[in-house]
């Protein structure tokens, strides 16, 4: 058997046939001798045709304008900002390549005056020891100077004592007031 076409049948005017598998015609609608996608395609032309009597892709490009506008603001005051910013990097990195200037010089000055401090402190230890050397010179000088007056205070007694007992052994009591009579008589001379 065959199959019939959508053209061998005969159609009614507003009407169109396909083909369906099976051997079946199914009408397709049509309305003033346009198809679906006719209409489809006249309805796609109004709307167009609205939009562009309405002014709409002008009002599409004013806002689009409009968006690339403050998109431009935005991309000008980020780069002021971003100038803003390497102004600010380039003056904190002068601030501390002077505080690091300034770090050393005070590194260079502290290592000065420590060594100052010390060469002062070795002079000033040089003259303790100098005084403390001198101050015990002298203490010994001076435990010397007793020891030797106290020796001879000694040694004087031990004379005086000695010298008196020799004298009362080999003198007696006429022998010395024959001495006292010859040193009475001698004083008035």
């Amino acid at each position: 058997m065959a199959e019939p076409t959508a053209h061998s049948e005969a159609t009614a005017p507003g009407e169109a046939h396909t083909e369906v598998p099976g051997g079946v015609a199914h009408a397709e609608p049509t309305a003033l001798g346009l198809d679906a996608s006719m209409w489809v395609a006249l309805a796609m032309l109004l709307v167009i045709a609205l939009m562009v009597w309405k002014k709409v892709p002008s009002a599409i490009g004013k806002s689009l304008d409009k968006q690339i506008a403050a998109i431009r603001e935005q991309l000008a005051e980020a780069e002021a900002l971003r100038k803003d910013a390497e102004a600010l990097k380039a003056e904190y990195e002068a601030k501390a390549k002077a505080a690091d200037k300034d770090a050393a010089a005070m590194v260079e000055r502290a290592r000065h005056e420590a060594e100052a401090i010390v060469a002062k402190a070795e002079t000033d230890a040089r003259a303790l020891v100098t005084r403390r050397q001198a101050m015990a010179e002298a203490k010994i000088a001076a435990e010397e100077r007793a020891a030797i007056d106290e020796l001879r205070a000694t040694t004087a007694k031990a004379a005086s004592a000695a010298a008196a007992k020799l004298i009362a052994e080999k003198h007696g009591a006429t022998a010395d007031k024959a001495l006292v009579d010859q040193a009475i008589a001698g004083l008035g001379k």
